[in-house]
């Protein structure tokens, strides 16, 4: 076995049977002694991921003035609670308070919430934002009452999500067991049965077909729009994924590399590619207004990234110019293949405010074609 964490996982599919998908990575990620997010530092360079807030100034900063003009849009109350879903080592958080410092009343009515449940991302968090009044919270649904502006970049992709095949007796869900070796192998269970709506999906669907759900972070985005329908609000998700369809997208990366998803259980970053056509629709069943998804590098242009990157460059050495025109091109290049393009962004507001900064009233959801594989 190649990790402590695979031994365990073994030890309990021997003694209990296999384990669904969401299981494993829920247990790689956040198991307390041997998860992922427990044990390792996945931020940056010196990491396994560097994610969009690491890579430049720009992003959290127009996610800043994003959420500044929301609050604008909602009347600029006198009270409002400023949260981040998943906020890393608190860059991004930094940069949106550092760009709407100049918003008039914007700081002064901001309740800065971080939703972490880890110690040691809390350090390092209060570390970043040490000169702003931050409060934590473990849980989405322990944010305190009020107008919520909720920012949530590369959250969803690592919730852990359940696979189901289509086939040619019905529909199986992949499972982790063990193979012949004593290693852990994907397998199939028969019969499995998932929500109804899922299930006439994939039987419409040609054998071999494999569908992935993903009920938490359904959940987290229905409760999120419940709450800023309730209360007022907004709430911006950036993620890569797609607006629906079939396919395998579970992946593990390990020191910038792909990694297999078997290999190393508790080493390696899980992700699988975000579903918003299933947040978007979780979103408006609890009365919030959709908009998007739309490609990562559309909503940045929108927001004014090629204006920022000239203020930025007009004060800059040669060398530090072309490092922002890098920076500005991985975050919004739209080739085949970039950020620009494999990420997108969905919001979902109070309904009275009938838009947001970066979404064009073509985006109002439903929009964008299917993604079949």
């Amino acid at each position: 076995m190649s990790t402590a964490l695979a031994h365990l996982l073994a030890r309990r599919i021997s003694a209990g049977g296999p384990m669904n998908v969401a299981e494993y990575m829920a247990e790689c990620l956040f198991h307390p002694q041997h998860g992922y997010y427990t044990t390792h530092e996945p931020f940056g360079a010196a990491g396994d991921f560097v994610t969009a807030p690491e890579i430049s100034q720009m992003f959290g900063e127009l996610l800043g003035l994003w959420a500044a003009d929301c609050w604008m849009r909602m009347g600029s109350p006198a009270r409002l609670i400023l949260a981040e879903l998943g906020p890393g080592r608190g860059t991004m958080m930094a940069d949106v308070l550092r760009a709407t410092r100049i918003v008039p009343g914007f700081h002064e009515a901001a309740q800065v919430v971080l939703v972490e449940a880890s110690p040691r991302l809390r350090e390092k968090q209060a570390a970043t934002l040490s000169a702003y009044p931050v409060d934590w919270r473990g849980r989405f649904e322990d944010i305190p009452d009020g107008p919520l502006i909720l920012l949530a970049n590369e959250f969803f992709d690592a919730l852990p999500i359940r696979q189901f095949v289509r086939t040619a007796t019905g529909i199986a869900e992949r499972m982790v067991g063990l193979g012949e070796d004593g290693a852990l192998a994907f397998g199939l269970r028969p019969d499995a049965r998932p929500d109804p709506a899922d299930a006439a999906r994939l039987m419409a669907a040609r054998e071999g077909a494999l569908l992935e759900v993903c009920p938490s972070g359904t959940a987290i985005a229905g409760d999120i729009a419940a709450r800023v329908s309730r209360e007022g609000g907004a709430a911006l998700f950036i993620d890569y994924g797609h607006a629906g369809g079939f396919g395998d997208t579970l992946q593990a990366l390990k020191s910038h590399a792909y990694d297999e998803v078997l290999a190393h259980p508790g080493d390696a970053d899980l992700t699988a590619h975000v579903d918003f056509s299933a947040l978007a629709q979780a979103g408006m069943a609890a009365g919030a207004l959709a908009l998007g998804p739309i490609p990562q590098g559309a909503f940045l242009a929108r927001l004014g990234i090629a204006a920022r990157a000239e203020r930025l460059k007009a004060k800059a050495a040669p060398e530090a110019a072309a490092a922002i025109d890098a920076a500005t091109r991985r975050l919004a290049g739209s080739g085949e293949g970039e950020m620009g393009a494999l990420f997108k962004a969905l919001a979902l507001v109070h309904p009275a405010l009938g838009g947001a900064a970066g979404f064009a009233p073509q985006d109002v959801f439903p929009t964008g074609k299917k993604v079949e594989s």
